[in-house]
């Protein structure tokens, strides 16, 4: 056993040097892990016909607050008029299972409708994870405001994971990644994250969930 260990160790080492070599390999194994646990949960699911409704008419809602853009930023992301907030309202009514399903279609459909692709892991990073973010806000329900900020944040963290790996070049010169990432991810997330957090705090997140529960209507 003991001789095991010693000949396990040293190849456990090599092999995670050499993945910590790619970044890209590091980011891409998080992007996937972070996906299947997040199927996973999304596989428990029941959905219904009311809750199929809802969550569409969230996503066009969705769609159609990204529409109005306060501003965009020339490799994607916009500031929009708080078009998380429906996808938000869902994850507070259902819990974070349908947070995930919803956001992940969210995701999908951003990605339609304002995509910028540089590569494949990139494309994870910035449209499915991100939005599915927001369905971690299903487990703050009864903390609407702490919840969306947990939800934004990590919101953030994935466009800025992605801003580090692939968007790095984009930099000025004498700029690092991190700088740039953190600059131009920061701006626009504290922009549009803020305005949703504040549309949230205002909102009365308890009656419009008793009453699309009840009526079946996001109206």
């Amino acid at each position: 056993m003991v001789s095991f260990i010693k000949n396990i160790i040293p190849s456990l080492i090599t092999n995670l040097k050499e993945v910590s070599a790619h970044p890209t390999s590091v980011v891409t194994l998080i992007g996937v892990l972070i996906l299947v646990l997040a199927f996973i949960k999304i596989r428990k699911v029941k959905l219904n016909t009311k809750m199929i409704t809802q969550i569409g008419i969230a996503l066009a809602l969705s769609a159609v607050l990204q529409l109005f853009r306060l501003y965009h930023f020339p490799q994607g992301g916009s500031v929009t008029l708080g078009s998380m907030v429906p996808i938000l309202i869902i994850a507070f009514v259902y819990g974070p299972e349908v947070g995930f399903l919803a956001g992940f279609l969210h995701g999908m459909l951003t990605l339609i409708l304002d995509p910028y692709i540089l590569h494949p892991v990139q494309l994870l990073f910035d449209y499915p994870l991100p939005s599915m973010a927001l369905g971690l806000a299903g487990y703050f329900r009864n903390k609407k405001v702490l919840g969306s900020i947990v939800a934004v944040f990590v919101k953030f963290i994935f466009h800025f994971i992605s801003g580090v790996a692939f968007f790095g070049s984009f930099a000025p010169k004498g700029m690092s990644a991190i700088v740039y990432s953190l600059t131009v991810n920061g701006s626009f997330m504290f922009v549009e994250g803020g305005l949703c957090v504040v549309i949230i705090a205002i909102l009365p997140i308890k009656m419009l969930s008793t009453m699309l529960k009840k009526n079946g209507a996001l109206t």
